[in-house]
């Protein structure tokens, strides 16, 4: 082999070693080089709530280009945002909703990050025996029989859309003075209805990081109580959409995975999210 060849062959080795190297590690959990600038994120009060975003969002920053600007409200308001084109992407529980967001071509993709659970709390005396049920349902049958004041978000939220979604499947339609509407988000739900003696249907998470509460966990493990977020990408023109990819791949790598699966057992002794990238 001539020196020329040698040095052409050199090369082209050179060049194949760099892209191996840049397309080798599938867990580094940052993105593209060209995802950068200001990335708006519409989520829910729970993640704000229970503090995961204030482990998140730096995290991300660390690891990209990209600042984020979060909004946290309920996630129907977090879905309008998106339909509107004032979000770039949304981490959402809502999975209805979110379906007929993507089905009307808002949105380009949406995948699994996590799931938590629900619980029914009230006051410790339980005047409507939930604590004697087997299911959310058959907790909310007691509470419309009892007319026991019941706190309901009121506000389009995910945690209101599985509300609503169980006095349905209980066969009742709330109504009257027992029930009444805070249209607040999931703490300051929690701190109503514990002030009122009320009971409420919140996520596992917030209920235990809101604080000075006298209110218990009830009803809790059914499996229609499972509590399911999903990040979504918006499809919009003027959306900052290469940051929104890069967060959509950073949740969901085995690290930030991990990340997930780890926040909350050191204070709380159990972990608030479990994760789901990949199910």
């Amino acid at each position: 082999m001539t020196l020329r060849w040698r040095a052409i062959v050199g090369a082209l080795l050179a060049i194949a070693a760099v892209v191996v190297v840049g397309c080798g590690s599938s867990d580094s959990g940052s993105s593209s080089g060209s995802a950068k600038g200001t990335m708006v994120m519409a989520t829910t009060t729970s993640t704000r709530d229970t503090g995961l975003l204030d482990v998140l969002v730096p995290a991300f920053e660390r690891a990209s280009d990209c600042s984020v600007k979060t909004v946290a409200v309920g996630s129907g308001q977090a879905l309008k945002l998106g339909e509107q084109g004032n979000a770039d992407a949304l981490l959402v529980h809502s999975p209805d909703a979110e379906e007929a967001f993507m089905k009307a071509g808002h949105g380009l993709s949406r995948r699994a990050v996590m799931h938590n659970d629900f619980v029914v709390v009230g006051p410790p005396g339980d005047p409507a025996g939930v604590a004697r049920t087997q299911s959310a349902s058959a907790a909310f049958k007691r509470i419309a029989a009892a007319r026991a004041p019941f706190a309901s978000r009121g506000d389009d939220s995910g945690t209101n859309a599985k509300e609503l979604k169980i006095w349905q499947s209980a066969g009742v339609t709330p109504q009257g003075s027992w029930y009444f509407k805070t249209g607040q988000g999931m703490g300051e739900t929690l701190t109503i209805a514990s002030q009122k003696n009320a009971y409420t249907l919140s996520d596992r998470g917030t209920f235990l990081a809101t604080k000075g509460l006298d209110s218990k966990i009830l009803e809790q493990g059914d499996q229609a109580l499972q509590n399911y977020y999903h990040v979504i990408v918006v499809r919009h023109s003027g959306t900052n959409t290469a940051c929104a990819k890069a967060f959509s791949n950073w949740i969901t790598s085995p690290s930030t995975q991990r990340l997930i699966g780890a926040f909350g057992v050191k204070k709380y002794g159990r972990a608030l999210f479990t994760p789901d990238a990949g199910s």
